[in-house]
């Protein structure tokens, strides 16, 4: 098979990958949404029950009250006595104070023909004194005796309100009731702003009670003929105000979720709605859940499994390409050594000559395997010698910053003897011997790029290392002309790292602000830049922050600027190793290292770690 057959083979390899992988993706992603779906469902099962106990225990709060409220002698006075108006006006006072105590909306008593002669708001516009209830279902409920239990919008004050009623028992005989009204909006009030939405509705469908307002009045269902007429003899909720939400269903699972679609200001919204009754109100409660995160989830997995496959297909491509060539080579050979035997009978005839021609192929047989050999070696070393240039590439772009401070701390060191001040050269020197020890250390973190380092870490002082790393990046501040805006604190703080590896990590952090206030800002325009650093501490936590005056991040670097070798400097500028070998330090160390834009520009960075106890110097390292 020739290279070009070779290569189509591999295409449409790669063709049916694809379209093996779509076909795949686009058959299983319904039934992985799905499932999340019915995941999600069954976590919003826990919230649908807290939301129903607590709407029954707001209505097990106020149940008795109609009936305590009922055996007040000033209560039974009044009705006994309709006509004292000083009575009726201390009963009022009477019920506006328990309506106070308990939170109730409402609280009122009416005759056994359904007129209103007291009530907590009285002293209000919308009273409900004078009027008459004789067509609500609570006050026929109790007047026969039971318990009265009723949701409607109030007609007197608009307000959406739950009724219990109580009958008033005068020597034996029912002679009024007694009712109290709860209002729903402070249910209300604390479902709103949840990621989930919650309405009730009644024994029609009929939403009453939802965390969206522009949903009351609305039924899940289309409402009969009959219904309407029940509605409007009990005056239960405006007729005019009653509409069908725009709404489909869709069963998912066994447990009785179901998929709603409902359309919203001409979009449409999905959600999984979950239903609980309260058979003794006749509520059914509903929490919805938007099915966003679901499908997002579902998109996730479909996506992954989706690489795998093609993954593995392009693989067994990949090898059985291989196999075939091997089998084209072994058959090559298999040919050439029977063109050889063939030769060589046909040549018997002149034995000496034969003889001399074979002495010859070996000889350049061999000739060609010591060169064979000659040309493997030299790949070995090639190779070796790529691999030699990647490291120290990578070692140049750590130990720049060292060898910088090196030559400072030697050129003053020259300076300090010429002076005669030995002191001073000797502190160089001694700075010098430090860098080196750093030098060594990096190129051990280097090395263990790929593996968590096994050296320990513990308490160190922050302000110290600090100071160090200023100091190695002091001859590059001058030459840029920037300025270290830092007020440390008045004292040191201790956290849990390593010193010459955090040092390493402040170094590639400022030097990186300073190329992008200088180099990567076209607003510079010459100005002395301005670099923070600031300190944060918290009573566990210490937040190290370095923020540039530069152009800031852009989205697409803020997704992968800690990945080895992604930089967005020139050619020959830096390899992108600096960020992603910072970032894996601090993760040795515990912590975090976090890079966003700061609203008034440039950007910052964030070494989070743990606080640690003071300990001396010596016993930390």
């Amino acid at each position: 098979m020739t290279q070009t057959a070779k290569s189509r083979l591999f295409g449409l390899w790669l063709a049916l990958a694809v379209l093996l992988s779509i076909a795949i993706g686009s058959a299983g992603f319904s039934l992985v949404e799905r499932s999340f779906q019915i995941r999600s469902a069954e976590q919003a099962q826990g919230t649908l029950r807290l939301t129903v106990a607590g709407l029954r225990g707001a209505l097990n709060r106020y149940e008795p009250l109609p009936s305590l409220i009922a055996e007040k002698p000033s209560i039974k006075a009044l009705l006994s006595d309709t006509t004292n108006p000083d009575l009726a006006s201390s009963v009022n006072l009477e019920l506006k104070q328990i309506a106070e105590d308990v939170g109730a909306s409402d609280i009122y008593v009416i005759d056994a023909n359904g007129y209103t002669w007291a009530a907590s708001n009285f002293d209000q516009t919308h009273s409900f004194v004078g009027l008459s209830y004789v067509y609500r279902p609570y006050f026929q409920q109790a007047i026969e005796g039971g318990l009265g239990r009723f949701f409607a919008l109030g007609t007197a004050s608009l307000k959406r309100g739950y009724y219990f009623s109580a009958p008033i028992r005068l020597q034996g005989q029912i002679a009024g009731v007694v009712t109290v009204k709860i209002s729903v909006d402070a249910l209300e009030a604390d479902w709103r702003g949840a990621d989930s939405e919650i309405l009730v509705t009644d024994q029609f469908g009929i939403i009453f009670m939802s965390s969206r307002s522009d949903w009351h009045f609305q039924s899940l269902q289309p409402l009969q003929p009959a219904t309407l007429d029940e509605i409007k003899a009990f005056r239960q909720y405006p007729i005019d105000q009653l509409g069908l939400l725009n709404l489909q269903r869709k069963p998912i699972g066994n447990q009785g979720a179901e998929r709603f679609t409902i359309g919203v200001g001409g979009t449409e919204k999905h959600f999984v709605a979950n239903a609980m009754a309260i058979p003794e109100a006749g509520w059914n409660v509903h929490i919805l859940t938007p099915t966003a995160a679901a499908r997002t989830q579902a998109i996730t997995v479909i996506v992954i499994a989706v690489l795998v496959l093609l993954l593995t297909i392009l693989v067994t491509a990949f090898l059985l390409l291989r196999r075939a060539r091997m089998v084209e080579r072994i058959a090559a050979q298999h040919a050439a050594q029977e063109l050889l035997e063939n030769r060589v009978a046909e040549r018997t005839v002149d034995l000496n000559q034969a003889n001399t021609q074979l002495l010859q192929e070996i000889e350049e047989r061999k000739q060609a395997e010591r060169q064979l050999r000659k040309t493997q070696s030299e790949l070995v070393q090639a190779g070796k010698l790529a691999a030699l240039g990647q490291m120290s590439a990578a070692l140049s772009h750590e130990f720049n910053q060292p060898l910088a401070a090196v030559k400072t701390y030697a050129d003053n060191a020259a300076t300090y003897l010429d002076r005669n001040r030995i002191d001073e050269a000797r502190d160089n020197v001694g700075r010098i011997s430090q860098m080196a020890d750093r030098m060594a250390a990096i190129s051990k973190h280097l090395r263990n790029f790929a593996r968590r380092p096994q050296e320990k870490i513990g308490p160190v002082p922050l302000l110290p290392i600090i100071s160090d790393a200023l100091a190695i990046l002091s001859a590059k501040l001058r030459d840029r002309n920037a300025n270290i805006v830092f007020d440390p604190p008045l004292k040191d703080i201790w956290i849990m790292g390593g010193r010459v590896r955090l040092q390493q990590v402040l170094v590639n952090l400022i030097s990186n602000a300073l190329d992008a206030s200088t180099l990567d800002n076209p607003a510079h325009n010459g100005r002395e830049p301005d670099i923070h650093l600031t300190i944060e501490t918290t009573s566990d936590r210490v937040r190290i922050k370095v923020r540039d005056h530069g152009s800031g991040l852009a989205a697409e670097t803020k997704s992968q600027i800690f990945d080895p070798f992604y930089t967005t400097k020139g050619p020959g500028e830096g390899l992108g190793l600096g960020l992603s070998i910072s970032y894996n330090i601090i993760r040795d160390f515990g912590g975090r290292l976090l890079a966003e834009n700061h609203p008034d520009g440039g950007a910052i960075f964030t070494i989070d770690l743990a606080a640690a106890d003071q300990l001396t110097e010596e016993a930390a390292e």
